[in-house]
């Protein structure tokens, strides 16, 4: 990864059109945080929410997402708020979005990025590497695991690196009424521990129109409490639906 703290930087570096000094706030760094939550918290919500914040204050942001479940370049939240965003690709230089941001002549001053748990831990480098060194604030929202309990790369690598860890503070509730932490995945009434880490709520959708793709056609999520997530116990009423159907 380039570093932007080289006496003599390449030109052609993702970050080389850095604004003038007078362009910048004061702090001398930004901040990175990443809030973390299990499916169905308000991470979403909570994201538009400090974009809106943070705008209504003049501050110029960007949304990026990656993997939203809708499949389509925006932030949405199942409250039923939805704003466009740019979609993050498996290659995407994030450093790069913010460069083109400043070759159009728009100012950043922070970024909200959502679904941060599938960004690579080389997307999630250049974050940090753009608040220390460009006092650009990032905020993150995302899932810190994944079905099988075990952290997404992009999470481990927030987790390592943030300056501040924040977990959504709205409660999601197991069937039993304890604290859920672990999203399950569910089909056909049983939770399983095998699969594609990666499987989006409308990407499942479109595979149930698919004839040839009825795998699907049961597949859910659903939020569990760690006894229950392992027992694989979906509680007194695992024939019905859960909160969080893909279907």
């Amino acid at each position: 990864m380039t570093s932007l703290s080289d006496e003599d930087p390449d030109p052609t570096d993702a970050l080389s059109a850095v604004p003038g000094a007078g362009t910048r706030r004061a702090p001398d760094r930004g901040l990175l945080r990443f809030c973390y939550g299990p499916m169905d918290c308000g991470k979403s919500t909570l994201a538009l929410q400090i974009d809106h914040n943070h705008a209504r204050q003049g501050r110029r942001g960007l949304l990026l997402v990656r993997h939203d479940r809708s499949g389509a370049p925006q932030i949405t939240s199942r409250i039923g708020i939805t704003r466009r965003a740019i979609e993050v690709g498996a290659d995407t230089d994030v450093r790069q979005l913010v460069r083109q941001q400043w070759v159009a002549g728009r100012h950043v001053d922070y970024l909200v990025v959502d679904e941060a748990q599938f960004l690579s831990p080389v997307q999630v480098e250049q974050l940090a590497e753009l608040a220390d060194e460009v006092r650009i604030d990032v905020y993150c929202f995302g899932i810190a695991t994944d079905f099988r309990s075990r952290l997404f790369p992009g999470a481990r690598r927030l987790f390592e690196l943030a300056d501040e860890l924040q977990p959504v503070q709205v409660d999601v509730l197991c069937w039993c009424g304890a604290p859920g932490r672990f999203n399950a995945r569910v089909r056909d009434g049983e939770v399983l521990r095998e699969g594609d880490t990666v499987v989006v709520a409308d990407v499942v959708e479109n595979a149930i129109s698919s004839p040839a793709q009825t795998d699907f056609a049961t597949l859910r999520y659903q939020v569990l409490c760690r006894r229950h997530f392992r027992l694989g116990d979906l509680g007194p009423g695992a024939g019905q639906r859960g909160q969080l159907r893909l279907t």
